[in-house]
């Protein structure tokens, strides 16, 4: 069995850029590229494989079509979504419903996300979570537009990482570079987006209600409890494990061997290069090369100096 390598879907974006080109090496259809959808079987990008027996089908066939590579689901849908965003400027400032409410009002799964910074320019931040201490003071200071109160906003840095559960108010902010684990769901709701027209003049749509419906009154920031595993000259480290996710870095340096933990594991390379080898098999692993391996792939190899962020289901 053979893992699955994808070929990149990209987002064009009213806030995106260049820097997926500049970091990953991606030919870009557009100068205003935000998001490679880099694992996805959601209906709004869904990843093509590019290697092996299964090359040319995309993921939501597989799922659907080819239950054993994910060890037989009971999921209608494939749960994850695997994302890089360039934040050229800056993100609205937005929310994401739970479960019950996304199925009720827009016929899909909420999201919890989380991000990695892969990089950030100096004095970058980001607004996570906001001031309010009751729904009446939210909606109040909504109406009243007092953004700068509201909103907490975050330095960051490369290497940070933040779990983005949904209810909470956030926004990516310009300088920014993250890859995003996330619930494979396109649903945002947009508090505020600092009155930007479009090319035509128009500005975005926002959802004032559904956001004061949704967001998580007072805020809260669960700080999930990092940890660091060394193998030899390589290291593990755990960033969260969710009932949705579980989000790990593996930080090569030589050889790192492997073996699942999960049915199947989804990874992305944000720096570095080296070897993936599965059954005496090589591959190449490159900055923004995505794959996924199949149940049937018990144990792998990674060789050379290579970041890598992996995810697996959550249980």
């Amino acid at each position: 069995m053979e893992p699955l390598f994808f070929k990149p879907v990209f987002q064009e974006k009213i806030w995106g850029g260049n820097r997926l080109a500049e970091v990953f090496g991606f030919t870009l259809p557009s100068e205003k590229i935000g998001e490679d959808w880099a694992i996805s079987a959601h209906k709004h990008g869904v990843s093509l494989v590019e290697n092996g027996p299964y090359k040319g089908k995309n993921l939501a066939q597989l799922w659907s079509e080819e239950k054993a590579l994910f060890d037989f689901p009971t999921e209608k849908e494939f749960p994850l979504l695997v994302k890089i965003l360039d934040a050229e400027d800056d993100l609205s400032v937005q929310v994401h419903p739970d479960d019950a409410y996304g199925l009720k009002h827009e016929g899909e799964l909420g999201k919890t996300e989380c991000w990695y910074i892969i990089d950030a320019a100096p004095g970058a931040e980001i607004i996570y979570g906001h001031h309010a201490k009751t729904k009446e003071e939210f909606a109040q200071m909504i109406e009243e537009q007092k953004w700068d109160e509201l909103f907490r906003r975050v330095p960051v840095k490369k290497g940070d990482f933040f779990f983005v559960p949904s209810g909470t108010i956030h926004a990516i902010g310009a300088g920014i570079l993250i890859l995003e684990t996330q619930q494979s769901s396109d649903t945002t709701y947009r508090v505020y987006d600092y009155d930007r027209t479009d090319d035509q003049g128009n500005t975005r749509e926002l959802h004032i209600q559904q956001s004061i419906d949704v967001s998580t009154i007072p805020a809260t920031y669960p700080t999930p409890e990092i940890k660091e595993t060394r193998k030899n000259t390589s290291s593990i480290t755990t960033y969260v494990q969710t009932p949705f996710f579980n989000v790990y870095e593996w930080d090569v340096k030589g050889i790192l061997e492997l073996t699942k933990q999960a049915p199947y594991t989804l990874m992305t390379v944000i720096e570095g290069a080296g070897e993936l080898v599965v059954e005496g098999q090589s591959y190449e692993l490159k900055p923004g090369s995505s794959c996924l391996l199949p149940a049937q792939i018990n144990t792998w190899t990674i060789q050379g100096e290579v970041k890598i962020i992996a995810s697996e289901p959550g249980k």
